[in-house]
């Protein structure tokens, strides 16, 4: 009996290891988990001026709130990238339950190696410094008219289009 308490302990142990390399290394790359309000959410998508059958591309996808947002209320075609394996794992999980894997894809990966190029609206919940070392790459990948919607933290070399202040809410274009 003893044993099997040991078993377990040891289960307990790498499992909380896993964990917290995996939150680690997703603040090391890009920002930490930090869910968004979903009337934000919606105030993002609608800044952003999404429309039905767009690409939307989320960078550290989290969840998937916003992702099965856009796909549900927008008519949209969500892809989400994760390199958080616990949080990639349960958006597919949530996208299966909720019958929208013919709209929304969510990738495993580091946002800097993937390809956005077919981006419409890009969103970001990043951290200041990832947002600074990710701007080259939207200018380089994106398509002119493209937009990106960022939650808290800026692009300084983008023009704003739109932004709501009091949320934190900024909206960039692509010339």
């Amino acid at each position: 009996m003893l044993q099997i308490y040991h078993y377990i302990l040891i289960g307990i142990a790498v499992l909380w290891f896993i964990v917290i390399v995996s939150v680690s290394w997703s603040i090391i790359r890009g920002a930490p988990y930090s869910p968004t309000r979903m009337e934000k959410v919606h105030n993002m998508l609608n800044l952003a001026s999404l429309k039905p059958g767009e690409s939307i591309y989320d960078l550290g996808c989290g969840d998937g709130r916003i992702l099965i947002t856009a796909a549900r209320h927008f008519n949209a075609q969500a892809v989400g990238i994760e390199i958080d394996p616990f949080r990639y794992l349960w958006c597919q999980i949530l996208i299966t339950i909720l019958g929208l894997r013919k709209k929304v894809r969510v990738h495993y990966g580091d946002l800097f190696t993937m390809d956005i190029s077919g981006a419409d609206v890009v969103v970001c919940y990043l951290l200041q410094k990832t947002n600074d070392k990710l701007e080259d790459k939207l200018k380089r990948e994106l398509q002119s008219n493209s937009r990106i919607v960022s939650n808290k933290f800026l692009f300084f070399g983008l023009p704003v289009i739109h932004q709501d202040s009091d949320q934190g809410i900024y909206v960039y274009k692509i010339d």
